[in-house]
């Protein structure tokens, strides 16, 4: 009896210490397929952004982003080929095709001649409809990487040329830098190659599925007339503007409406060029419109949970954020006052300038930054503070041509630029600089094939592990 009492003993340990015995469930395949990428999105413009939330509800600590409550968060590194610092267009070939590259190629390899596949188009040539937006112009870096090569990241016309060779669904976007061919005249714009090439082009309807209906192809872009370069920041936005949640649901409708599955990439790029400009309140803004819009494959993945793949990441971080300047008391509740971007502002004091000749009152711009920033009113400042931008405004503001601070996408007044800089430093912000860095930068993924995004991971590893869960290889 007691011999018999320690076999089964012995045979329920067993059970537990092999659990390997048990046959695993059998992950389906990834039929629709969410690739979001938040450029200069670090860790800490995503971690700030929550902190900011928070702290606008009255509290200390985070109000999660909903990519952020996924189950599976992990880091990644960047580095390009050559340089430890990546650009988009090396960070977007790798994340698209899976190779390092060298800075500014796009779709290359490091010596620009040889074309590298993209998940996008592996995706397509299996059968899956593909959609590429941004919230810049279509021809920019990180989209580029997507469906387009060429050995440098400024070819803009023939970039925009490659969108009809790789003949992709959905293209949406601000639009063109060069829709015209300016080295060749007499060269087809832009717009025939691709109407030729079969594509309606939608300038911002409120809504395109009724105007895409019956098309097999689509490219939606601001209405004429609308700076081309991108959408404009979810600060300075006004009513009709198009956004990353309104193209990613006019996509979803688009691609998924004969039930062949689809690979879908977004990417939300003015969280770079506002990193760039060290513009926190424009930043995290930029995070929260991006997390807007992943909001909207969320409510698809319930609606499909065992068929749908969710990835949220970013090529880089921009500006070297850090939540904190030497006080253990955030204050960021304080950047809540900020009604503009710098580019916005930049644009509200040049008109000044032009209207008084550059020598407009000390009143005339406290009175604007006081009403784009809380100056003097919400936002009380130091005399060490009012004197640092007084002495800009001197300098600035004595009849003669200004210049402007340029970033790599702006160039700003001086004035704006130190007022948003004390305004970040009332927050408890800083910043390393106004350049890309070599941080890791997040992962998150939900749904099917979301287990294989843990462990260490380089950007080049993402495309081949996105393909395994839609059952491709990245192999030729």
């Amino acid at each position: 009896m007691k011999r018999h009492y320690s076999y089964w003993v012995l045979l329920l340990a067993a059970a537990f210490l092999f659990p390997q015995c048990r046959q695993a469930p059998e992950e389906k395949t990834a039929k629709y397929v969410f690739y979001f990428i938040g450029d200069g999105m670090g860790v800490n413009q995503v971690n700030g952004t929550e902190m900011f939330l928070a702290e606008k509800e009255g509290r200390i600590g985070v109000e999660p982003l909903c990519f952020t409550e996924f189950p599976v968060e992990n880091l990644m590194t960047t580095y390009s080929r050559y340089h430890a610092v990546t650009c988009s267009a090396a960070a977007g070939t790798a994340m698209a095709c899976g190779e390092k590259t060298r800075n500014g190629i796009i779709g290359m390899d490091s010596l620009g001649q040889r074309p590298l596949r993209s998940i996008a188009s592996r995706a397509k040539d299996a059968g899956r409809h593909v959609g590429i937006l941004t919230t810049v112009s279509v021809d920019h870096a990180t989209p580029a990487a997507f469906y387009a090569h060429q050995p440098d990241r400024a070819m803009y016309y023939e970039i925009a040329t490659d969108m009809a060779v790789a003949g992709f669904d959905f293209y949406a976007g601000g639009g063109f830098l060069e829709p015209v061919n300016g080295e060749q005249p007499g060269a087809p714009s832009v717009y025939e190659i691709l109407q030729d090439s079969g594509y309606v082009l939608l300038r911002n309807p409120q809504t395109p599925a009724g105007k895409a209906a019956g098309t097999d192809r689509v490219v939606w872009i601001q209405e004429e007339g609308a700076v081309p370069d991108a959408l404009p920041y979810q600060i300075d936005r006004t009513a009709g503007c198009m956004t990353l949640a309104q193209m990613t649901e006019a996509a979803i409708d688009f691609l998924a409406k004969d039930g062949k599955g689809f690979f879908l990439m977004a990417e939300g790029g003015k969280i770079d060029w506002a990193a760039h400009n060290n513009d926190a309140a424009t930043v995290f803004r930029e995070v929260e419109d991006f997390s807007a819009a992943v909001q909207e494959t969320i409510d698809f993945y319930r609606q499909h949970p065992d068929e749908t793949l969710i990835v949220v990441t970013a090529d880089h971080e921009t500006g070297g954020l850090i939540p904190g300047n030497g006080v253990t008391k955030l204050r960021l509740k304080v950047l809540e006052n900020q009604q503009a971007s710098m580019e916005m502002m930049t644009a509200e004091v040049l008109r000044l300038r032009k209207m008084k000749g550059n020598r407009a009152p000390w009143a005339d711009v406290k009175a604007l930054l006081e009403r784009n920033l809380g100056f003097w009113k919400s936002v009380p400042l130091t005399p060490g503070q009012e004197q640092e931008l007084k002495a800009v405004y001197d300098r600035t503001f004595d009849g003669s041509p200004v210049e402007l601070e340029r970033s790599l996408y702006a160039a700003n007044e001086p004035i704006v630029a130190k007022a948003v800089e004390i305004l970040n430093d009332i927050a408890g912000l800083s910043w390393a600089s106004g350049e890309h860095s070599a941080s890791l930068v997040p992962v998150y993924a939900l749904g099917a094939g979301a287990g294989h995004f843990t462990g260490k991971l380089d950007n080049t590893d993402l495309p081949s592990r996105i393909a395994r869960a839609m059952g491709l290889t990245m192999n030729e």
